[in-house]
């Protein structure tokens, strides 16, 4: 099992012919991922070579769904068009979007989310790095290579630390990692990832990776206390931050007291979760949860 993306996912690239969406295209290719076409108006009717594939480009998504019956898309779009991307996806009903972009205005994103209401499609992101099934599938920039299959599911805010705690803990293994994105407003949100990690059977425990800003971490909390069975193993981002400046994420930023690294730290923890002060320590944590499994 896994979450939101299998070996039987089709998944189409919007933004395939653009330079970042045509080389992360090969990579997803590369790892085995089903891509089966790319949507660019301007180059409708057209085939692009992607990593030893032949790969046909569509003028819109309802179209590519419609030949190729793909049910995730991946949208490497310029921020200024990821909108019109995004509601042109959610129009079509596809089942799972994931938005790599970068750089979003947040009122597109606020606008994105607000029409998701209701809709059957999920989306991941903006600002992540999309969602990895190791050995089955990918959508997204994770590289493939980090890890393989196992009984770990993993949720996250940062791209960068995503990786990191797969490698950290390769030995392992994963059923699914998904990293939601560091904007302040997102589609996916922890809570969503724990609900469907839980409801996974192959997923026997679970690693949370949060950072400074907002409260999304203490809200995660507050469902895993009242809703998740199985163990879960924390990390919040920005222990050495300083109060009130926003760092790196759009979303990490810090006002008085809450949103700090070490109230989502003691919020976790007062939850039952195992919380550590660096990614290795957070790794070593889920290592004895594992072995007392």
């Amino acid at each position: 099992m896994s979450i939101y993306l299998n070996k039987d996912s089709k998944i189409i690239v919007q933004g395939m012919t653009g330079g970042m969406g045509a080389k992360h295209t090969t990579l997803m290719v590369e790892s085995g991922a089903n891509i089966v076409g790319g949507v660019n108006a301007r180059k409708a009717g057209t085939t692009v070579e992607l990593g030893g594939k032949e790969l046909p480009v569509f003028g819109t998504v309802e179209e590519a769904m419609k030949e190729t019956g793909a049910d995730v898309s991946v949208a490497f779009v310029p921020p200024a068009f990821t909108k019109d991307a995004c509601i042109e996806a959610i129009d079509a009903e596809i089942p799972l979007l994931v938005v790599i972009t970068e750089g979003v205005p947040v009122l597109d994103t606020a606008e994105v989310v607000a029409y998701l209401e209701g809709k059957n499609t999920r989306m991941i992101g903006p600002n992540c790095p999309g969602i990895i099934t190791p050995e089955e599938s990918l959508a997204g920039i994770t590289p493939h290579t980090i890890a393989g299959k196992g009984p770990v599911g993993l949720v996250s805010k940062s791209g960068t630390l995503t990786y990191q705690m797969m490698y950290e803990l390769k030995d392992y293994g994963f059923t699914t990692a998904i990293g939601i994105g560091g904007d302040p407003i997102i589609g996916t949100t922890h809570i969503d990832a724990l609900e469907a990690f839980e409801n996974d059977p192959e997923t026997k425990a679970i690693v949370m990776i949060g950072e400074i800003g907002g409260d999304a971490e203490e809200r995660a909390a507050a469902y895993i206390k009242e809703h998740v069975t199985k163990p879960v193993v924390g990390y919040v981002a920005g222990f050495t931050a300083p109060e009130g400046k926003t760092m790196g994420h759009a979303g990490a930023i810090v006002s008085g007291s809450s949103g700090t690294a070490q109230a989502k730290k003691e919020a976790l923890e007062a939850a039952g979760v195992k919380v550590g002060k660096t990614p290795s320590e957070t790794a070593a944590l889920m290592r004895e949860v594992l072995q007392g499994l």
